[in-house]
């Protein structure tokens, strides 16, 4: 393979940071992008109401278990939603014209939305009828 004229820390300066500046500056990327998914209204949505759920979990769920899955669910979403964000932006970078790959991409992004939203309204939905129906 031959080597490339530019090392990593060259074209990417953030590659060449360690320990505890990698740490702090890759938390601050990550605040930066929670700011960039707060933007998007369905994650802001989302998180509104994962800030409501997640409190009702803990009443919600019976065994630790359940209230992991009943939180879990919900900050599955946000992840997911953050994902399909990012694909968006990238795809939106590339350019504004219509092509059968981007909108694939996009298509497929949107699905695994809504498939985290069909998974956490199942266990919220089998964990409240646990709760109103005990055995």
């Amino acid at each position: 393979m031959p080597s490339s004229p530019h090392t990593s820390s060259e074209v990417n300066p953030q590659k060449s940071r360690k320990g505890l500046s990698r740490i702090l500056h890759a938390g601050g990327y990550s605040l930066q992008g929670l700011l960039a998914g707060w933007a998007e209204t369905a994650f802001r949505q989302e998180a509104q109401l994962a800030i409501v759920l997640i409190p009702l979990a803990f009443w919600l769920g019976q065994t630790w278990l359940e209230t992991a899955a009943l939180a879990g669910s919900l900050v599955l979403v946000l992840i997911v939603e953050l994902l399909n964000s990012g694909i968006e932006s990238a795809i939106d970078r590339i350019g504004p014209e219509w092509h059968d790959l981007s909108k694939r991409a996009k298509d497929m992004g949107s699905a695994a939305v809504l498939l985290s939203l069909l998974l956490c309204a199942s266990v919220w939905l089998a964990a409240i009828w646990c709760k109103l129906n005990p055995s």
